[in-house]
């Protein structure tokens, strides 16, 4: 049927109100309105909120299906909210030319769970050493405008710099992984007390906190756009802060996992607790929770990092870096940022939808949730509570930190320009 009526859907956690879609569109928001000829959603207690964005996501293809697929990593996008991601360009090959990015983007327009917009490399084979074809990306068909070495580091000051003043001629925008690469040689997690402990090596909140304070002074030096990725330490909040107070063009996004685990974690030694950058300190959880709610830290981004099952069943030194979080990203902000009292739901369509839109530049994503909009939309039982059980995930891979934890919350329908993908919680 074209058209669905939304039946007593709490908009972004306000009064109950009806939302009709009729085709691609939202047609009208408001209260009693008819259901003649449409199919009808009853959502009665639910929140609406507009499609999720996330703004690193790892989709592994090309060359890692192992792990997971642009398909599978879309409908893990789909099941948790989400309508449009970005993929990062750690690929193989990775994603520094026109004909990777456009093959990611075709990839996604095919299967069509959420969009996907690709992330081009900043630098060719994610090298640090030269300049990718970033001119070449914007101008394909997949039109990017974000890029990233995400994996590792840009560390070059005179390459980061290059890279800032060729994006602002397009209004670009360099997503940095902020790790001083000679600061974390052997690094295992948070340096501190526990990594002390265990006799496991440190990796130092300096190393991150060096090269954002360093970069955001470059973009401020050139006059150009810079994103902080996955940002992890109360003094990273700090820096970020104070950069926007001088009205430096920075924006910052945080995980859901370090907005709720921390370096105890890792004294299980289990590697589903490896990450990075590295799980830390409470103080640094609460700092964290703290910047996304005033703003400091501008969006929820997921980094998930699918693996196989034997890249993480392995002891802790040898096992691979990163969580899957698509599935579970909304669950976790919803504990840690919605029950605390730190967010409403209008705060997290901000974080999760509106903000990472417009950095990301996702056309039609991120709207309100208004007559004349494209109807991309995600229904959540906020009053929902219950274990992860990540053996129904709809990745390819089952890295989670969550498994057998219970969460509030859960996606029951996802709709993508007014098809849904999502039906009580179950993919179309």
């Amino acid at each position: 049927m074209s058209k669905i009526l939304i039946r007593g859907a709490k908009v972004l956690g306000g009064e109950p109100q009806d939302v009709l879609i009729d085709g691609q569109t939202i047609a009208e928001v408001g209260v009693g309105l008819s259901d003649e000829g449409a199919e009808v959603v009853e959502a009665a207690g639910k929140v609406l909120l507009p499609g999720l964005v996330d703004l690193h996501t790892h989709l592994r293809e090309p060359g890692r299906e192992d792990s997971e697929t642009v398909l599978t990593g879309t409908r893990a996008a789909a099941s948790g909210g989400y309508t449009a991601v970005f993929a990062m360009a750690n690929t193989f090959p990775v994603a520094d030319t026109a004909g990777v990015v456009e093959q990611v983007y075709r990839l996604g327009r095919e299967h069509g769970y959420c969009d996907v917009q690709p992330i081009g490399a900043v630098t060719v084979g994610l090298e640090g050493r030269k300049l990718a074809e970033l001119g070449a990306m914007y101008e394909s068909a997949a039109g990017v405008t974000v890029f990233s070495d995400d994996g590792k580091c840009v560390d070059d000051a005179v390459i980061m710099r290059r890279a800032l003043e060729y994006v602002k001629a397009f209004g670009g925008v360099v997503a940095q992984h902020a790790q001083e690469p000679r600061l974390t040689e052997g690094a295992q997690m948070n340096e501190g007390v526990v990594s002390a402990e265990l006799g496991l090596g440190g990796w130092p909140a300096v190393a991150e906190e060096s090269i954002i304070a360093r970069d955001v002074l470059l973009a401020e030096h050139v006059g150009s756009r810079v994103h902080i990725c996955h940002l992890s330490t109360a003094g990273s909040v700090e820096i970020v802060r104070w950069a926007k107070s001088r009205g430096i063009d920075v924006t910052a996004e945080v995980t859901p996992h370090h907005l709720l685990l921390t370096d105890e974690l890792v004294r299980s030694y289990n590697p589903v607790y490896k990450v990075n950058p590295p799980l830390r300190t409470e103080r640094d959880v609460l700092a964290l929770r703290e910047a996304l709610a005033d703003g400091t830290i501008d969006i929820v981004a997921t980094d998930h990092a699918p693996h196989p099952h034997e890249d993480k069943d392995c002891e802790w030194a040898a096992a691979a870096m990163g969580m899957v979080g698509l599935e579970t990203a909304l669950s976790v902000v919803q504990e840690t940022m919605v029950d605390t009292g730190l967010l409403d739901w209008a705060g997290v369509a901000d974080r999760m939808s509106v903000k990472p839109a417009g950095i990301g530049r996702a056309r039609g994503h991120g709207r309100p949730v208004s007559a004349g909009e494209p109807a991309n939309l995600t229904l959540v039982d906020t009053a929902y509570r219950g274990p992860v059980e990540p053996a129904g995930f709809a990745s390819r891979s089952r890295n989670t930190p969550y498994e057998g934890r219970e969460l509030p919350g859960r996606v029951t329908h996802t709709w993508l320009r007014g098809k849904a993908t999502l039906v009580d919680g179950k993919l179309t």
